[in-house]
């Protein structure tokens, strides 16, 4: 009897050490993917719909560039984090944010007080203009001269809100497109009359389609507009670094440098605004492409 209690016990005492020696190995592991160092490591989520040249677009290898490119990368460098662009449609680019598949938008997204409700913005980094592109024998002199014309916007932005206040969202005259240039190569077609987005990507498109018979008119009620870059309602910590990283890219020329690349020079230093680029200095080169 002895002998088989002092077995008993003898077992007792190892199973004893093995279950404390589990209980030791597991405890680290699940600290471990709670530290701060795997947060500081993350990789921020850049989501994109590249279609806007010369603000976001593909290269010839897949890779996403364009003035807002260059701007976010030069802010993640002065900020101190990393990122990664994903090509995502813009129809329902915004939800990324909240379902954790993207940590930013970089889009050349006009800052609105309807999306501020539901999203937060950097400062400004750029300005921008509706134009309205017509063929070039066409009489439209002003906004008010399409509003029984077959007109082009790109589904879901700023040209499209601006169209849909003019005769109605629901209008059959308005044809949506997934971007402005599949509208404007609509438009050269002949399958419409006019075509209202951003003065950016209007301008791009004519310089880099030398064929194209358009003019462009401007409005006077259209509505100066700057572009933000965006992240998740909340998330301060993120923003604030965004924000420095602008702010850092202003005061050491790099804004400038990058304006410069894509626009030209400015007829006024873009950085020398409070908060964003002069919009005469803008649409001096190719100006924006708001969405």
């Amino acid at each position: 009897m002895q002998n088989l209690f002092t077995r008993r016990f003898a077992l007792s005492l190892a199973m004893a050490a093995v279950l404390a020696g589990c209980s030791k190995s597991e405890a680290p592991a699940a600290a471990a993917s709670g530290t701060p160092a795997a947060s500081a490591d993350k990789v921020m989520v850049v989501a994109t719909n590249a279609a806007f040249a010369p603000f976001e677009s593909l290269s010839s290898s897949g890779e996403v560039e364009g003035f807002d490119a260059d701007v976010i990368k030069a802010v993640a460098n002065k900020a101190g984090f990393q990122i990664r662009f994903v090509n995502t449609p813009w129809e329902g680019i915004f939800n990324t944010l909240n379902s954790g598949e993207s940590d930013l938008v970089m889009s050349a997204v006009t800052i609105t007080d309807v999306r501020k409700d539901s999203m937060d913005f950097s400062e400004p980094y750029f300005d921008a203009v509706q134009l309205i592109a017509v063929p070039q024998n066409s009489t439209v002199a002003s906004l008010e001269d399409i509003k029984t014309l077959a007109i082009g916007v790109q589904n879901g932005t700023t040209g499209d809100e601006v169209v849909s206040k003019l005769v109605g969202k629901t209008n059959p005259n308005i044809k949506r497109f997934e971007s402005m240039p599949l509208a404007l190569k609509e438009l050269e077609a002949g399958g419409l009359q006019a075509v209202v987005g951003d003065n950016g990507v209007v301008k791009h498109y004519l310089q880099n389609n030398s064929g194209s018979k358009f003019k462009l008119v401007s409005d006077q009620s259209f509505t100066p507009e700057r572009y933000g870059i965006v992240v998740k309602k909340g998330n301060a910590e993120l923003l604030k670094k965004v924000n420095d990283g602008l702010s850092g890219i202003r005061q050491d020329g790099s804004y400038d440098t990058i304006y410069t690349k894509w626009f030209g020079a400015p007829e006024a230093a873009p950085a020398a605004a409070a908060s964003a680029p002069v919009a005469e200095a803008a649409s001096s080169a190719a100006s924006a492409a708001s969405n």
